[in-house]
């Protein structure tokens, strides 16, 4: 971790240290202290920065004061990789993260594309008591991590610049920035793309400059809003529901007593709710918005999207089951719609609705 990061982290540890000890207060909830709360993307008035921060609000509300929450926003205490890491040791309380897989591949079980087709599959597997959170559950624990709630987001696409691709064979000449956690790179490849593995800070740099020619895995707010001027098109593979996790560290949350858990549990659940609620259209309302400016939004046909769903699945799966294990490839095959009508169905149903929609600036 480099001097200014880390001066910076253990400054704003200092002003999280109990104003009582936990000694002083060992059952009663009067203890005062104070919570770093980070996102690793998204500055304050991104969805993501305007989360935490309610979630901070509804804590302070909640204690009356007593828990004071820093927040702290893209890029200000450090990349993805740092914040997580500072995570772990505890020197950050409580994050909106990615799931990262550096310490534990058995986390890429969250990133396995083409888990869901719908929106209404999506919310049943990646939903706080989904099938899926299930899985993940006892993973985030042996980490060191209590894992809070998801933070959905929609279905991930392909940005690019100049050209664009809805099928394996046009793919093959774009190279595009992949998140450096399996196996998303391996997803991109198997789409047909050429995957470059890019942190998200250098992603802009590494599209001006020719290095790849866009973005992959994310919605359409984070390609439009952070790199709207460089790319033309936004291709909906609908490969990975992109989602992000509130995690806190397990040593903080078990020196918490019941009553402070319970805040903290109830303001995320707060925010998780409402996202839930209002993903859908928040992803809906920035493909209008994108399309407005100038960004051309391609759906495949459900034929491209069928041939895409069987040769990702077959690919990675397969590759996913070395590190994952084959009793948790079984309970994914078992959850997950196979290939056919149903998929069909719901992607022509999510295209009218598309067609349909008047645009929400």
């Amino acid at each position: 971790m480099n001097p200014t990061l880390s001066s910076m982290v253990m400054a704003a540890a200092v002003l999280s240290v109990p104003l009582l000890t936990a000694s002083d207060s060992a059952d009663a909830s009067d203890r005062a202290f104070r919570l770093i709360l980070a996102t690793e993307s998204g500055d304050r008035e991104s969805p993501h920065g305007k989360a935490i921060h309610r979630v901070a609000a509804l804590v302070e509300d909640a204690s009356g004061g007593r828990i004071r929450v820093n927040e702290f926003y893209q890029g200000e205490i450090g990349g993805p990789q740092e914040l997580f890491d500072q995570l772990l040791r505890g020197n950050v309380d409580m994050m909106l993260t990615w799931p990262h897989t550096s310490y534990d591949e058995r986390l890429s079980v969250l990133h396995l594309p083409y888990l869901s087709t719908s929106w209404e599959e999506a919310l049943s597997t990646y939903g706080r008591d989904g099938w899926l959170t299930q899985v993940a559950d006892p993973i985030f624990s042996d980490m060191g991590l209590h894992y809070l709630g998801p933070f959905p987001e929609g279905f991930g696409g392909v940005a690019t610049r100049g050209s664009y691709a809805t099928t394996y064979e046009q793919a093959r000449k774009i190279k595009v920035r992949s998140q450096p956690i399996f196996p998303l790179p391996q997803t991109i490849q198997a789409l047909g793309f050429q995957a470059v593995p890019i942190d998200w800070s250098e992603v802009y740099t590494s599209i001006q400059t020719g290095v790849v020619d866009g973005d992959s895995s994310n919605v359409i707010y984070w390609d439009y809003v952070y790199f709207g001027e460089l790319l033309d098109y936004f291709v909906h593979t609908r490969h990975n529901f992109s989602f992000y996790t509130f995690l806190i560290n397990q040593q903080e949350w078990d020196e918490m007593d019941t009553e402070d858990r319970k805040i903290i549990s109830s303001a995320v659940d707060t925010v998780v709710e409402e996202q839930f609620a209002s993903a859908r259209a928040e992803d809906e309302k920035w493909i209008a918005a994108a399309q407005a400016d100038g960004m051309e939004y391609i759906q495949p046909s459900d034929e491209e999207l069928a041939n895409w769903v069987e040769r990702v699945r077959d690919s990675v799966w397969d590759e996913a089951e070395d590190i994952l294990g084959e009793q948790v490839m079984q309970e994914v095959r078992s959850r997950v719609t196979p290939v056919g009508t149903s998929d069909e169905a719901a992607m022509t149903a999510h295209r009218q609705g598309l067609a349909t929609q008047e645009p929400r600036l």
